[in-house]
């Protein structure tokens, strides 16, 4: 089969998207290859496409494990074979996939990074028939990306046990220097880039200064149709914002990672069917959203960076059709940029103290902890220790750089279950009367859990059951004590893993790559983000587009810069027409000019305009 013929049996496309056969054949061809598309570029088709047409497994290390299930579960709806492995996956699922693989039932394994820090991990991974390598998100594996994180440090190790296999880095976002540093740290030798020009021509980008944003918002939304998103830069004003844009009559709701799986999944399908236009969101709403005719994305707050306005503001318009990108500056939020970077690199003592009193928090003793997962009440750890949210979740952030601890701050877990017992052993339970009806609605409602763990809702269960969401997790933990099954319920607590057992903090080592460097990386972006918005009087694309390596962009006609320069022009344009005219009509009636001739030089638009400077000579 050809790449156009799976394209076409497993999503019912007719052609590929700009790059997108080009980053196949060349993975394909088996080349190492850097495919750069910009946000909603159509990435995972580049690498499950060729992953079908290959013999073996494909590997797609992500960091993105609340959405690898998600991933996993649609492949399979169209009948690909595929799989995922993390951290946080119980030791009945991990062997449950891993079997599946021994057994060849896999083609697309997802893998967490620090997955592969393991040893025994690798040596597993050894026996494996692994015939490409895929890194989504790959400028989280660059120190100068915005997004850097260690655990991709450990693909080096997963290169090396499979030298053969082509690599396929992929990203959205990434300056020249990141891309270099991409090839440089994944050992690329001859490496293919195959990239899209990061401009989006149907996105006007405006940025609106204005010391009332609430106005301006109003203003925006009452004058825009279609779905909207607004990103704000806290939980508290994504509930403030919705609130209030229902107040003024739009139909709006938020959406932060402090909810838990079933509001965001509710959130997200009112919004996604229209049954809510707007939605008010952190960053964290947009990973694995893809919904094609959102026409208005509004950043109430400034990005920390221009690659992350890019990334947000690149969800409007991916049908292609017109859309605007809308930033809301004030003076304030210059100061509140480099208050905001002071926050995110928080002083070493206080990084320490974090990473001190986190592991007394969660009871891991020097010495101990080492490849342990942790539930972390992020919560109950800042109010048990009076610590402030911003600097504490930065720390967390650093010491997760410099490989001391790994903390997944927005995992957010379904429920899910798996039958251990056979078909034929449940009719032989004694069981209560609430229990049974969970059981049998259980069986009704959720095929397949006897192959594989099976994303549950236990609301659902509840209704079918005629019973309470309580009453069905009493029942499923008692069917899970009595081991006919496996229940996992939902969860929304943060992760903590440990890479290394608990040391003193004298001797944690947080390496000058980690910290100092990347501030002056991050102050640099900071300062882009800045010019960006105060600072340049150019066109906003080419502005960007210059930030990304795309050195001979023309202006783009369209965004706010763009638009006035064209009113200026068009207006000094007018101006010097009518002088022009004036006198060349002025020379040939020095008596007077005839109506009849002013009308055969000017339009309707301007006749006005030229009478009245006519006017303003004669009287002279």
């Amino acid at each position: 089969m050809t790449p156009a013929d799976v394209l076409y049996k497993y999503w019912g496309y007719e052609s590929f998207r700009e790059c997108q056969l080009e980053i196949i054949e060349s993975v394909l061809d088996g080349r190492d290859t850097i495919g750069l598309l910009p946000t909603g570029g159509g990435k995972s088709i580049t690498f499950q496409v060729p992953a079908l047409m290959l013999d073996g497994v494909t590997v797609v290390v992500t960091p993105l494990i609340s959405l690898m299930k998600d991933q996993v579960d649609n492949l399979r709806e169209r009948g690909i074979k595929a799989g995922c492995l993390n951290s946080s996956m119980s030791r009945a699922e991990t062997r449950l996939c891993t079997d599946r693989l021994n057994l060849g039932l896999i083609k697309i394994l997802y893998v967490s990074p620090e997955k592969l820090a393991r040893k025994e991990f690798r040596q597993q991974l050894a026996d494996w028939d692994i015939r490409m390598i895929v890194v989504d998100e790959a400028h989280c594996i660059s120190q100068w990306g915005y997004d850097f994180r260690p655990s991709y440090l450990n693909l080096v190790e997963l290169r090396k046990l499979f030298p053969s296999a082509p690599v396929l880095a992929l990203t959205a976002s990434a300056t020249p220097d990141v891309v270099a540093d991409i090839a440089s740290k994944l050992d690329m030798k001859a490496h293919a880039l195959i990239s899209r020009s990061f401009s989006r021509d149907n996105i006007s980008y405006i940025v609106r200064h204005t010391d009332d944003k609430e106005a301006q918002l109003q203003n925006i939304l009452a004058k825009t149709a279609g779905s909207a998103i607004v990103y704000t830069r806290s939980r508290r004003r994504t509930v403030e914002l919705a609130s209030k844009i229902s107040e003024w009559g739009m139909q709006a709701n938020f959406y932060h990672a402090g909810l838990d799986s079933h509001e965001k999944t509710e959130r997200q399908d009112a919004w996604k069917s229209g049954q809510k236009r707007i939605i008010v969101a952190t960053n964290a709403f947009g990973m694995g959203i893809d919904k094609p005719d959102v026409r208005l994305v509004v950043h109430y707050d400034l990005p920390p960076s221009l690659e992350e306005y890019y990334q947000e503001a690149g969800r409007a318009g991916r049908d292609g059709k017109p859309a605007f990108a809308v930033m809301l500056a004030s003076q304030a939020d210059k100061a509140l940029l480099k208050r905001r970077l002071n926050e995110e690199f928080p002083g070493r003592e206080y990084i320490l103290m974090v990473y001190e009193r986190a592991c007394n928090f969660l009871e891991v003793s020097v010495g101990r902890g080492y490849d342990r997962v942790y539930e972390f009440n992020l919560t109950a750890f800042l109010r048990t220790f009076d610590l402030k949210p911003a600097p504490t979740l930065s720390a967390l952030r650093i010491l997760t750089r410099a490989g001391v601890l790994e903390f997944s701050e927005n995992y957010n877990s379904r429920s899910r279950v798996y039958f251990l017992a056979d078909r034929r052993e449940l009719y032989d339970l004694s069981l209560d009367m609430v229990t049974d009806n969970v059981l049998q609605s259980l069986l009704r409602i959720c095929s397949g859990v006897f192959a594989d763990y099976i994303p549950l809702d236990e609301v659902r269960i509840a209704y079918a059951a005629h019973c309470s969401p309580q009453q069905v997790y009493e029942s499923l933990l008692l069917l899970s004590r009595m081991k006919v099954l496996s229940y996992i319920p939902k969860s929304n607590q943060p992760l903590i893993y440990f890479p290394t057992s608990r040391d003193e903090p004298r001797h944690v080592v947080i390496p000058r790559a980690v910290y100092e460097e990347r501030l002056a990386r991050a102050t640099e972006r900071m300062e882009a983000m800045r010019d960006f918005v105060f600072g340049s009087q150019e066109c906003r694309v080419r502005h960007m587009l210059r930030y990304f390596g795309e050195l001979n962009a023309g202006d783009c006609g369209k965004c706010d810069i763009c638009r006035l320069l064209s009113h200026r022009l068009d207006a000094n344009s007018l101006e010097a027409k009518i002088d022009a005219v004036l006198d060349r009509l002025s020379a040939a009636h020095p008596d007077g000019i005839p109506m009849p001739v002013l009308k055969e030089n000017f339009t309707p638009a301007t006749l006005h305009d030229a009478i009245a400077r006519l006017r303003i000579r004669m009287d002279r």
